[in-house]
């Protein structure tokens, strides 16, 4: 028995992006349902189907938009289901499945570990499940000790079990990058706390970097291994968004009172540095979002587009796409045709798939912003803020989120799920398979560019 089996229509094959596609999708309709029911709501009327769609959605694409209050509309019930949600969403759906088969003594057959090599992203199918134990072994241990030190913090505000819940709660979501949060105004009550702030910027960073970049920093401090090109691009990318957010966001709100200029240095330092962390798809906020500066706000979907890294709990266009967007970008302004980085040379394919990703992303986001920007009588900022946030599974929002239309809902929802599963995946899943290849190669012409 395989892990997945599907009733395929005649003449539909079942590739790994489609095996992608469809495992979030069914979670998601799973996730829904369950927050339908009277007992996932504290008034124990149950929740309207879109409503629990959208959250479903949200939780399973770990964004973290919320169209009701986590912590005020679900009972407890409902509460578990949406952590369950952000669990399964943030490690993956062929993840989950690998460590079900893994508890049950269940073989994985080469189709699987196609399925998983496409979901953590990788270049070969040798070592994927290992890697997948090392995942789920690396997320118990963070979410194990964030929700530690979270615990002993939160003792001096709530009770022994509240305080308990309330910090593996934030853990799961912080770790996977979800957003979601119980409090009802994020982390805007301990934007001064450097414990709090401090961890959740450590669960989010990490998460972010990539499973794959993680397990090989911890093989790195065992083996004192050199890391790979991929993991050098990733770390440098990550580093220098953090530092340039961090400084802009000081300089664009530090005269800002309804955000930084009212606190004091310290204050001022950990708000600037959390909004620089948490639009790499985290959807926490520290700042009122909705207060920002224009500048802040323009800056802070430029972080989400870009998102996080491969093989993680974030979403976006990633960092080492961008990364090698902006050298391919370089590299021609220079008149070369060798894209070198590290003393080690990227091929073609790989420029030419982050230049697919790109132009995908930028049509994704436009066409759903104007979709909005139809249905919706928000300024246009707000709505590219809302959509950018959907794609990047971000969860940021200046205020729109909670009163979107129905249609307006519904475009989220897919924003989300494309940004999620990604657009490239999306596009070779809905894409027709199976087309031979042909050796005819047509007469070369040039066109005029630029």
């Amino acid at each position: 028995m395989e892990l997945f089996h599907f009733r395929i229509v005649q003449g539909i094959r079942l590739t790994p992006p489609r095996i992608l596609a469809f495992g979030f999708a069914g979670v998601i309709l799973l996730g829904s349902f369950l927050l339908t029911l009277p007992a996932a709501a504290r008034a124990g009327q149950g929740t309207s189907y879109l409503d629990a769609l959208f959250t479903a959605t949200s939780a399973t694409c770990v964004t973290g938009l919320v169209v009701v209050d986590t912590g005020s509309h679900y009972s407890l019930f409902g509460q578990l289901v949406i952590l369950s949600l952000i669990q399964v969403g943030g490690l993956g759906i062929m993840t989950m499945a690998t460590l079900y088969a893994l508890m049950i003594g269940k073989r994985i057959t080469l189709r699987e570990r196609l399925a998983i090599q496409e979901s953590l992203g990788q270049f070969k199918v040798a070592g994927v499940v290992r890697l997948t134990r090392a995942i789920i072994l690396i997320t118990l241990v963070a979410e194990a000790l964030g929700s530690l030190i979270l615990f002993f913090r939160f003792l001096s505000d709530y009770r022994l079990a509240k305080a308990l819940y309330f910090a593996v709660f934030h853990t799961v979501s912080a770790f996977n990058n979800a957003g979601f949060d119980l409090f009802g105004t994020s982390l805007m009550g301990y934007v001064g706390d450097p414990v709090v702030i401090l961890t959740m910027s450590v669960l989010i960073i990490t998460g972010g970097l990539g499973f794959t970049v993680v397990y090989e920093l911890l093989g790195q401090f065992r083996q004192r291994h050199s890391l790979s090109l991929h993991s050098k691009v990733v770390l440098k990318t990550t580093v220098l968004l953090l530092v340039l957010g961090t400084v802009f966001i000081f300089l664009f709100e530090y005269r800002n009172p309804s955000t930084l200029a009212s606190l004091d240095w310290k204050g001022k330092l950990l708000g600037a540095f959390f909004h620089s962390v948490t639009p790499r798809t985290a959807g926490f906020n520290s700042l009122p979002t909705g207060k920002l500066t224009q500048a802040t706000l323009f800056l802070t979907i430029l972080l989400m587009f870009i998102g996080g890294s491969p093989a993680g709990t974030a979403g976006g266009i990633k960092t080492s796409t961008f990364a090698t967007i902006l050298l391919a970008v370089w590299i021609n302004i220079r008149g070369r045709t060798d894209l070198e980085i590290f003393r080690r040379r990227l091929p073609h394919e790989i420029v030419a798939k982050a230049l697919v990703l790109m132009v995908l992303a930028m049509l994704l986001v436009g066409g759903m912003t104007l979709l909005l920007l139809l249905t919706e009588h928000w300024p246009f900022l707000d709505l590219a803020f809302e959509t950018v946030s959907a794609f990047g599974t971000v969860g940021l929002s200046t205020g729109v989120t909670p009163s979107l239309s129905p249609m307006g809902k519904l475009v989220t929802i897919l924003t989300m799920y494309a940004g999620r599963v990604g657009p490239l995946t999306l596009a070779m899943a809905l894409a027709q398979q199976g087309q031979k290849p042909t050796d005819i190669r047509l007469p070369e012409e040039r066109i005029l560019i630029g």
